[in-house]
């Protein structure tokens, strides 16, 4: 590595990579994929690591996912928890209310247990409360406009949650 970079032979394509910030400005992120720097090595081999042991996080759905208790963390590496009793993971889609790191925190009081989940799919504007439990399949759709609140300690097997829910503590 220390060769290449001194010699200044490392080749990396840019990526173009448009974005829009917070406060609305478009703006245009260039990025380089470290992938496609094996070519500047000779004799450089890539290898196929499987899926089992590599969990990518590129979106929430992933975070969450990683985050839940689906994994157990063991000598430093996220294992399926043995207590799921499907080998594969839950299809998780979090709507655009999700997408921002810090959006994605604000919504979840803490993250659900997943261990009986097969598939996950929120749209709208959703929050959960503590301690709350997902089997099955379970779909949450907020009307545009509305808000739905999953209340702590809820327990949602094979549901369908649309419209609006709303309910404060006093």
């Amino acid at each position: 590595m220390k060769r290449v970079v001194d010699e200044k032979t490392l080749d990396m394509e840019i990526i173009v990579n448009p974005k829009t910030l917070d406060n609305g400005l478009n703006v245009i992120q260039l990025e380089t994929a470290v992938g496609s720097a094996i070519k500047s090595f000779e004799g450089a081999l890539g290898i196929n690591v499987p899926r089992r042991r590599f969990l990518p996080v590129k979106t929430t759905s992933d975070l969450l996912l990683v985050m839940s208790n689906l994994y157990n963390m063991r000598t430093g590496s996220l294992e399926m928890n043995p207590k799921r009793c499907f080998p594969s993971v839950p299809l998780v889609k979090l709507g655009s209310h999700f997408s921002k790191v810090k959006d994605f925190l604000y919504r979840f009081s803490n993250i659900p247990d997943m261990l009986e989940l097969d598939h996950l799919t929120v749209s709208g504007d959703v929050t959960f409360g503590k301690n709350v439990t997902l089997k099955g399949t379970v779909i949450i759709i907020a009307n545009h406009g509305e808000r739905i609140d999953i209340p702590s300690g809820s327990v949602l097997e094979n549901k369908i949650v649309s419209g609006n829910l709303r309910i404060l503590d006093h």
